[in-house]
């Protein structure tokens, strides 16, 4: 979802991938992500993917949706330590600095998350 926002923002020189510690590369998004993002307008044309040191290499930024992913990107890849966020914490969010995870749960839980990303987008662009 927070790809998906992002790029329907269509910022001039910002590129935006996303790949899953624990994805399998192919997968589509899921029914609810889906029928969220369309209810919002946002179109989503997407096929998971691990994340890899290519990818690693290629983003200046990477943000993740909870802590215990980004200790685990940063587990996984050290050398990338200084480039890893959390989504809420790029954005400046005190507090907790987990976005909740929807998966399998209810579209409204869905919906709640896609808020969630959606308001620390924003803040991250009127930030930087």
């Amino acid at each position: 979802m927070a790809e998906a926002i992002l790029k329907s923002m269509g910022i001039p020189g910002v590129e935006v991938k996303s790949a899953g510690v624990y994805a399998q590369d192919g997968g589509d998004a899921s029914e609810n992500t889906r029928k969220v993002l369309t209810e919002e307008g946002i179109n989503i044309d997407h096929q998971s993917s691990m994340l890899n040191e290519s990818l690693i290499n290629w983003t200046s930024c990477i943000l993740t949706m909870t802590e215990s992913h980004k200790a685990a990107v940063i587990h996984m890849f050290p050398q990338a330590t200084g480039k890893i966020f959390t989504l809420k914490e790029l954005a400046g969010t005190t507090g907790d600095q987990d976005i909740s995870d929807p998966f399998g749960g209810p579209l409204e839980v869905y919906r709640k998350t896609f808020i969630e990303m959606k308001a620390a987008i924003a803040d991250i662009i009127n930030r930087i």
